[in-house]
């Protein structure tokens, strides 16, 4: 084989291996920040991962909501009419959020099976309802 056809396949190969590289480090990135959604049922049924984040979805039960300790953290039941799954959220809800209505949150499972909150995402008027929670909901949704 003569030199410059070897260095062009030397090269060719290189440049083969540095884009396969590439392409995995873009598929594990996208794999750690991939973030599933799962109903109140799932959870309860041992389906959800315990130590990954992922977006829990249901409506806020009626007299669930509670201060402790009245500072920032807010602790509340969501439902899929179904089970119900206790959550805890450190922060500022949102101006929407309310007993009786869907809401998301991001976060992960402690030890106990509570659900910690890193975020709280409400519905934005009194019509919508995100797409995974209706989706999730067993139950009539309108008018309740």
């Amino acid at each position: 084989m003569k030199p410059a056809r070897r260095q062009r396949l030397i090269l060719i190969a290189l440049m083969v291996i540095g884009v396969a590289g590439a392409v995995g480090f873009a598929l594990k990135s996208f794999n750690d920040n991939l973030m599933y959604f799962f109903s109140t049922t799932d959870v309860v049924e041992g389906k959800a991962p315990q130590d990954n984040l992922f977006r829990l979805g249901g409506m806020v039960v009626k007299g669930s909501v509670e201060r402790p300790n009245k500072g920032m953290m807010v602790r509340f039941k969501l439902s899929d009419y179904s089970k119900e799954v206790t959550v805890e959220y450190s922060g500022i809800l949102p101006d929407l959020f309310r007993e009786g209505q869907g809401i998301v949150a991001n976060g992960k499972l402690d030890g106990r099976g509570v659900f910690v909150a890193e975020e709280v995402l409400a519905k934005h008027d009194e019509n919508y309802m995100p797409p995974e929670v209706k989706a999730s909901l067993k139950g009539p949704v309108e008018g309740k």
